[in-house]
């Protein structure tokens, strides 16, 4: 059960004087959220209580099964852009409609990181590497930033998930901008910027927004055509089955996919932060996977859209010294108490308030820093950022991460396929056998030995890049070669494509009259050389522990030691 609901666990341990600390840290992150909430379902598209609902079952699953302890878990914005994305390519009749899907969404989402945890298949999510996600991210930001004029403005505007549409939307409704909106707007983004170089403990959010209610309220702004909230329904939600159809649910996988594990990266990355911090958490990728999985699915019985961890409310919660997951279940309770008594405060609330919430929260996004590093130490991978940026940018968010993941893999393929090979010599007055192009005049070369070394796996991709070459640096010998020296340390494998080629390049060397010798291969290496055809054409004392060793056997054949047999010869006894 503890492996379950960790919570258990934590349980055992729990001390009564951290109590508190959980409570000040939940109330805390609750004070934010709930603002936050409200305005990322209307990034989704959705009704602003629909964020609360999102607020409670999932956060009150993952405190029971989450292995972080400050992991503040609760809608986020990109989770609710590609909602909104997602949903904005099916042609949808209603407003009621489109809730029913955006909560069918968070159920076919927890569906897919559930089975993803049981499978214990955490690993997949790392092929959205990190160029991608921040060029996907970057992109996103901004798309959400832009979107949020329509409230900032105070202007009906027509929506999109591209950059370039949402700009000049905005640029055509600029003359019917409403002054009024405009200013509380633009004051609720510098008073958050203010308080966050000031004083980054200061409660900005809670306080803009309770500025922004009172100035609609006293000097009675609605009648000056501000945007607000309205009326938010009091109450909890009750409990309803998602509206399953087949029909829906294909049309919904690709998205829910994608925000499946784009929910579990920013939920992963999030905790492994924290936990890298305080040196106290332990996360369990497997079992985050199936605690965000149940949060979705759970949640969505109780009308919540997806969810994911948030890295500004998860930061306050970590800051504010929670000392485990019960400082959800407090964030819960807030939430809860909102929802039945405390709706009405918020009628008044501008729209342009939470904008600017958004707005501020999502910056942080754009990370420019990271791809200047990028241009400065790794072109290529930069220009799978850009891609990712400018597809993500000017096409589709989907279109965008899909893109940048193909991008990134061919890049991998393509770095395995001509990985390093390096010409070894032995340093002057030392036992070292360094790359002799770092190393020049410092090396002493031999016209009779080439010691060469391969740093990648063996395989299909990169087989004939090997031989060919191995074979350019033969020949470069030319006739007084009398062996070879393949330093296979940073081979951890061989496929059988690149085994059958290892395996004729040997024989071929061999019957040449220049001998062939494996030296450093690592144990995994030495039972595929043993069990597959590789042994049949290389004695077992042709393979040695060190480089030098093989440089000893090749200069005096009888003086192989015993350490050298008993090492280089092991082999898995499951491999015979």
């Amino acid at each position: 059960m503890r492996k379950i609901f960790p919570i258990l666990h934590r349980l055992r341990s729990y001390k009564r004087k951290d109590l508190p600390k959980d409570i000040i840290g939940g109330l805390t992150v609750g004070i934010v959220l709930i603002p936050q909430a409200m305005a990322y379902a209307m990034i989704a598209g959705l009704p602003p209580v629909y964020g609360l609902y999102a607020s409670l079952m999932p956060l009150l699953v993952y405190a029971f099964m989450g292995t972080s302890r400050s992991l503040a878990i609760g809608p986020v914005a990109m989770d609710s852009l590609l909602v909104a994305i997602g949903l904005g390519t099916l042609a949808i009749v209603g407003l009621e409609n489109y809730i029913a899907l955006a909560i069918l969404l968070a159920f076919m989402v927890g569906a897919i990181q559930f089975v993803l945890g049981i499978f214990r298949m955490g690993y997949l999510v790392t092929f959205l590497a990190k160029p991608v996600i921040s060029g996907f991210t970057s992109a996103a930001a901004m798309i959400i930033i832009f979107s949020q004029l329509k409230h900032l403005l105070g202007v009906d505007m027509e929506g999109s998930n591209q950059f370039h549409r949402i700009f000049l939307n905005a640029i055509e409704t600029i003359p019917e901008t409403n002054f009024y909106d405009f200013i509380i707007g633009l004051a609720g983004i510098f008073l958050l910027i203010g308080f966050k170089k000031w004083n980054r403990h200061i409660p900005a959010i809670l306080i803009i927004v309770v500025l922004g209610i009172l100035a609609v309220y006293f000097f009675k702004m609605e009648a000056l055509g501000i945007k607000i909230v309205g009326t938010i329904p009091k109450g909890l939600p009750g409990f309803v089955l998602p509206a399953f159809s087949m029909d829906t649910m294909m049309q919904l996988w690709p998205i829910a996919l994608t925000l499946a594990l784009i929910g579990y990266l920013e939920a992963i990355s999030i905790g492994k932060g924290i936990e890298e911090k305080n040196e106290e958490d332990q996360i369990n990728a497997n079992q985050e996977l199936v605690a965000l999985g149940s949060a979705n699915m759970l949640g969505s019985f109780f009308q919540s859209y997806p969810v994911t961890a948030s890295f500004s409310r998860s930061a306050i919660d970590d800051e504010s010294g929670s000392k485990s997951t019960l400082s959800g279940i407090f964030t819960v309770i807030l939430v809860i108490v909102t929802l039945i008594f405390l709706t009405p405060l918020f009628y008044y609330l501008p729209k342009a308030i939470l904008a600017s919430i958004i707005m501020v929260s999502v910056f942080g996004l754009i990370d420019l820093a990271y791809a200047k590093r990028l241009w400065t130490y790794r072109k290529d991978e930069f220009i799978v950022l850009l891609f990712t940026f400018l597809l993500t940018l000017f096409i589709g968010i989907t279109q965008g991460i899909l893109t940048g993941v193909l991008l990134s893999l061919l890049l991998m393929v393509y770095r395995t396929s001509k990985p390093h090979f390096a010409v070894l010599a032995k340093i002057k007055d030392s036992e070292y056998y360094k790359n002799i192009s770092r190393f020049g005049d410092e090396v002493i070369l031999r016209d009779d030995l080439l010691i060469v070394r391969f740093d990648s796996q063996l395989y299909f991709g990169n087989s004939d890049y090997f031989k060919n070459q191995l074979y350019k640096y033969m020949s470069q010998k030319g006739d007084n070669l009398k062996g070879v020296i393949l330093n296979a340390e940073a081979i951890n494998y061989i496929d059988s494509t690149a085994t059958r080629m290892l395996t004729k390049v040997i024989k071929k060397i061999r019957q040449d009259g220049v001998q062939f010798y494996i030296a450093g291969a690592i144990g995994p290496t030495r039972d595929i050389i043993f069990r597959s055809g590789i042994s049949d054409v290389l004695p077992r004392e042709f393979l040695f522990v060190k480089i030098k060793e093989a440089v000893a056997h090749f200069d005096n054949p009888e003086n192989a030691s015993a350490t050298h047999k008993k090492v280089a010869y092991q082999r898995n006894k499951k491999s015979n």
